[in-house]
């Protein structure tokens, strides 16, 4: 069986200290996204384990854990390629177009993802996401890492609001923090992730 790995960052932990500390960007990357990728196989070896024994009695409780780390771990990964040390500005070309169309323009969408991103009652993220039934951009809340996202929607844009993601350094100011987020945004992932879940 295949196991779910920890990927590398393509930069140093201390890259983006412009919106986070390298301190900070170590300790979730290689502390609690790891913990999400052992997450993930651990309990894939454990409903392994009741398939073969033919015995299902908690196989709720865990599709409920492999849904929390899987989804932790893709977060994760799409996280620290829509971030970058050279990111920031704005996007252009067809993401920008749809931005315009679908969510009234930069500013407004900027706004939009900021409000949601913070306002997310305890653990979670904002995230920017393709809705390919009605073949839009959407802006959505993610609770934990899995809860009230629309079947079917491709993540091109994610911001971590869970406290490890800032604490540290901006303690309750979680509104500073994502502030920062958005000079450090790369655009060239944001945009190639739109172009693919269109196609």
């Amino acid at each position: 069986m295949g196991q779910y790995t920890l990927p590398d960052l393509a930069y140093d932990y201390s890259a983006l200290e412009h919106a986070m500390t390298g301190e900070i960007l170590e300790l979730h990357h290689s502390k609690h996204h790891a913990a999400y990728v052992k997450g993930a196989n651990d309990t894939l070896e454990q409903i392994a384990e009741a398939r073969e024994k033919d015995q299902f009695g908690g196989l709720v409780g865990l599709q409920k854990t492999l849904a929390f780390h899987l989804s932790g771990h893709v977060l994760h990964s799409l996280f620290w390629e829509n971030l970058s040390p050279d990111g920031g500005d704005r996007p252009d070309g067809a993401l920008a177009d749809a931005i315009e169309e679908h969510l009234g323009g930069f500013e407004a969408f900027k706004k939009q993802l900021t409000t949601a991103t913070v306002g997310v009652q305890g653990s979670g993220w904002g995230i920017l996401s393709w809705e390919p039934l009605g073949k839009r951009l959407i802006v959505e809340q993610v609770y934990d890492h899995h809860g009230n996202v629309g079947q079917g929607t491709t993540p091109l844009l994610a911001f971590d609001a869970w406290e490890h993601a800032y604490y540290l350094q901006y303690k309750n100011v979680r509104p500073d923090y994502v502030t920062k987020l958005w000079d450090v945004v790369n655009w060239n992932d944001v945009s190639a992730r739109f172009a693919a879940a269109r196609g």
